[in-house]
């Protein structure tokens, strides 16, 4: 894979192992914009690599550093996400450069090609990464990659895991403000396939948000932080897909 090193000042040291490959969208103007910032000292921003619109691939930072991605985060338990993941942007101008006519920006497929060669190529020096956005582990500040990044196909080139679920039932079961055991269920779903869920039973403004991270990556058609029967359905399906899942049930 030919790779451009853009060596960014923006790094430090990690003290966890690797686990997690995390994807991003730049959300600026242009490439050249996003990698200016990256390699400004005083951005205090950065990511190990960059891959641009035409599918040219950037490295900024080693593997074995910590590059500053992440900010205030969480999966499974760990916030020092940082330290314990690769970080990958993607520029697309996302949903602070819409195009004109107020749709959010396509990923071209030679971009989502080279994701997708970059990504296989980390896994073979790091196994077992799972594969996430910047909103699965921030949910309460960020939105990237976005509901218009192919999840789907990433996973069908062996990049994370999409449910197969084939009712879409939205009949809604819970709203916001909700208390009731089976938001509690939902919580620990949730909590247990990796978002920094808290088990409540109360549907609060922090569950909400999850939800919408969770619908933004695994329903993106509909992104409303309700609970409805199609939500609890997916968050089922990828709960009992990772080993010894928490006991989960549909209402």
């Amino acid at each position: 894979m030919n790779i451009t090193q853009v060596p960014s000042p923006n790094f430090d040291d990690r003290t966890l192992p690797i686990s997690l490959l995390i994807l991003h969208y730049t959300g600026m103007q242009s490439g050249k914009a996003a990698l200016e910032r990256m390699c400004d000292s005083e951005a205090k921003v950065s990511a190990h690599y960059m891959v641009e619109e035409d599918g040219h691939v950037f490295q900024l930072v080693d593997e074995d550093k910590r590059a500053w991605h992440a900010g205030v985060s969480e999966w499974q338990g760990e916030s020092n996400i940082n330290s314990n993941s690769i970080g990958i942007e993607i520029v697309n101008g996302g949903h602070d450069w819409p195009r004109v006519d107020g749709s959010l920006p396509p990923f071209p497929d030679v971009q989502i090609n080279a994701v997708i060669a970059l990504s296989k190529d980390i896994m073979k020096r790091h196994s077992n990464l799972t594969v996430l956005g910047h909103s699965d582990i921030a949910p309460t500040r960020k939105i990237d990659p976005g509901e218009h990044f192919p999840w789907a196909g990433l996973a069908a080139a062996g990049l994370g895991y999409w449910p197969n679920v084939s009712g879409k039932d939205r009949r809604i079961l819970f709203e916001p403000g909700t208390r009731d055991r089976g938001v509690a269920i939902l919580q620990s779903g949730l909590a247990h396939i990796g978002y920094g869920a808290r088990v409540t039973g109360v549907l609060d403004e922090a569950s909400v948000k999850i939800i919408e991270a969770f619908q933004r990556r695994y329903r993106p058609d509909q992104i409303d932080g309700v609970v409805d029967i199609h939500t609890m359905e997916i968050v089922k399906a990828l709960s009992e897909s990772i080993p010894n899942p928490a006991e989960f049930r549909p209402i």
